[in-house]
């Protein structure tokens, strides 16, 4: 019976011990850089989608604006939740662009006008990546901590599958 405990209690810490050292192999403690940015946020072109996240127009939107971005070198996909859905049959608002200027009749502009910004790069894989509400708590504490107030509004920028950037624009 001491046995079976035994190795039962050895696996265990087998199991353990290579979870928390993929975790980390994967990025999962790699620590959110803050940083305060004093210039206007990037202005951005892309598409709005207001629906339900298992809507194929919502696939169609990234699809179109991901086609752009091939045909942009050097731009990068943003995204900004305006209304996040709570359940897959919940309604979203959610900008989808490009830092490119685009013409079409799809396209809409976002220009921001605030002078600065608070820039949160965080490098893991999608796998271990800290969610959205735990940067922007991150970002929130940081902004209080710097008596700075922020604009409530949070932009993704996906600059590969392992790295993202949360852009929040301070009020003036």
């Amino acid at each position: 019976m001491n046995n079976k405990l035994g190795i039962a209690m050895l696996v265990a810490v087998v199991i353990i011990t290579g979870s928390y050292i993929l975790f980390n192999k994967l990025g999962g403690d790699n620590p959110v850089e803050i940083s305060l940015i004093k210039k206007n946020p990037e202005s951005l072109t892309g598409i709005y989608y207001i629906g339900t996240p298992q809507d194929e127009k919502l696939k169609k939107a990234f699809e179109e604006v991901e086609t752009q971005k091939s045909l942009h070198p050097g731009t990068y996909l943003h995204t900004i939740y305006e209304v996040e859905p709570a359940g897959k049959l919940d309604t979203m608002r959610v900008f989808i662009g490009l830092n490119q200027a685009l013409s079409g009749e799809n396209f809409e502009s976002r220009i921001f006008q605030e002078k600065q910004y608070l820039l949160a790069k965080i490098q893991s894989s999608s796998w271990v990546m800290p969610g959205p509400e735990k940067v922007k708590e991150q970002l929130l504490s940081f902004a209080d901590s710097a008596k700075l107030t922020l604009s409530g509004v949070f932009i993704d920028k996906i600059i590969t599958d392992n790295e993202v950037h949360v852009i929040a624009p301070v009020k003036d």
